[in-house]
Formats: C-alpha cells, structure tokens, sequence
C-alpha cells in the first residue's frame, strides 16, 4: 500500500493545514470577526453556489415539465374518451325514449283492436324502389299466414304477402299492387284504396262525380273481402279533383299509417273468424217472432 505523504515536506504541509483548521475553528467560536469573514465569504460564494446548482434546478424543472404534459395528455385522452362514452349513452337513451314513445302509442292502439294480435319486429325493408315490402321477425313458427293484415299505432300498415318459418314479407298499402277496400267515415261511401307507388300518397278508384267526397274525410278500412278488421284507420283525403269531361273524381289520401317510421308493428288475425261466431249465434238462436214484429 503506497503512502498518502512521500517525503518530509507534505507531511510538514499536512501538519500545518491540521493546524490552521484547528485554529479556525477556536477563532469562529470565540470570536465575532470570523463570524463577519464567514458572513462575508458566503455572500461572495452565493452566485459560485447558484451556478453549480442551476443545471440540476433546470433538470429538475425539465423533468417536472416533461412530466406534467404527459400527464395532460394522459387525462385529455381519458377525459375525451369518457365524453365519448357519455355522448353514446346519451344519444342510446334517446333513442330509448324514442322507442318508448313508439311502444306506448302501439300500446294504444292495441287497446282500440278487437281481434288477437301479436307484436312483431320490423327487421329489413326491400331496396327496390318500386316495390314497397318490409320484413319482419315472425313467421309460419309464430303463426303468421299468407294475407295476414298489419297495423302499426296510426292505422292499417299492410298484409302479409310471404311467410317463411322465422320471418314475413309484407306488402305496404302503398305498393303499386295493392289495393285495399275503404269508406268514408264520415258517411260510410265506399271505394278502393290503390297504392300509387310513393310511400305519402293513395288514390280512390271509380269515385263518381257526384260522390260526398270531402277534403279531411278519414278513410277507415270497410272490412269487405273478410282480410282487413273493419274501422281501422287507413289514409286521409287531401284533394278532390271533379273534372267534367271525365265521370270518376280524381281523389287522393295520404296514409295514417308511418310507413317509413314504425319499427313495432302488430299482426292481426283475419276478421272473417271473428265475423262467423256471431253468425253462427243468429242462426243458432233466432230472435223471437215479437222482436221480429217489433222491429220492423
């Protein structure tokens, strides 16, 4: 092991600082100017200490910059994926007041229908424009048949037109092939109700001239052909055009029915078995001939 010291003057060297330091030490303690020499030797060193600290202040202040933006980030990438959140819960609860709004008026208008029904789900519409169909989630399993009416909360919607086991094909009123038996409520004049391929507009075949057709009548379905329930409503007049030259009136409706809005719809069934109880009863159990006298 090589000594600290070599030779006899560093070692006279160390012995003299040992001394000095010792010196100073009882001098700091028991006298005042040193104290002063002290206070004046740290005011002189301050900037020395100041400029050997700056690079671990700017460091530091470095790091805590660096640090903070990242949390920035962090927190504004959290907080805009909670907006997100909240936005999609907000726009799925209105549409699931929406969608009770719907429910509700079905429910209505389930309350006005005499006959048994079933709700069913709209699940695809045709694209082709010229043929107005839906499909929905019922089929042959659910009891669905072929000509089976549809109504939605507003007034008649369709009928079946094709059935397969999990899921129907109805045709709107509106479809160009469809023609629907109708009469005024307002005076019970009866006619036929003809798609004209647009999903806002019906026509009236063969209305005389001379008809009570007004515009704002409400055509309600007649119930002849035993498919449609009668009473049920199915469009409302909105131009009555008498041409001279021609011996029918040119009459339009536009349907009750939302047929590009409703998504829950309800199946009906035929009203020729609710029409047969009835008869069947008459027949069964006559009036009396008194009543008979009576009425007429």
């Amino acid at each position: 092991m090589k000594p600290i010291f070599k030779g006899g003057i560093p070692r006279l060297f160390f012995v003299v600082l040992v001394l000095l330091a010792i010196l100073f030490i009882v001098s700091d303690l028991n006298s005042s100017r040193t104290r002063e020499a002290r206070s004046v030797l740290s005011l002189v060193m301050t900037p020395v200490q100041w400029l050997v600290d700056l690079p671990t202040r700017v460091a530091d202040d470095l790091s805590d910059v660096l640090v903070s933006r990242r949390s920035l980030v962090r927190d504004n990438i959290q907080l805009r994926s909670e907006v997100i959140l909240l936005d999609e819960q907000v726009q799925q609860m209105s549409s699931l007041t929406t969608e009770n709004l719907r429910l509700r008026e079905l429910l209505s208008g389930r309350q006005r229908i005499k006959n048994e029904v079933q709700l069913a789900e709209l699940i695809g519409v045709n694209p082709d424009p010229f043929q107005h169909q839906i499909i929905l989630g019922k089929g042959q399993e659910d009891g669905v048949f072929l000509g089976q009416p549809v109504l939605d909360a507003r007034g008649v919607l369709g009928q079946v037109v094709d059935v397969s086991h999990y899921t129907c094909r109805v045709m709107l009123i509106t479809d160009a092939r469809h023609a629907l038996p109708v009469e005024i409520n307002r005076n019970g004049f009866r006619a036929i109700a003809l798609g004209k391929g647009t999903l806002d507009e019906l026509e009236l075949e063969h209305v005389p001239d001379t008809a009570d057709v007004r515009v704002g009548d409400l055509l309600v379905s007649s119930g002849l052909g035993g498919r449609f329930p009668y009473g049920y409503p199915v469009a409302k007049v909105t131009s009555v055009v008498r041409d001279p030259g021609r011996p029918f009136s040119i009459v339009k409706a536009v349907p009750a029915a939302r047929l590009d809005k409703s998504r829950h719809l309800l199946l009906v069934e035929p009203v020729s078995e609710n029409r047969e109880e009835p008869l069947q009863d008459a027949l069964q159990n006559p009036a009396p001939p008194e009543e008979k006298q009576a009425d007429e």
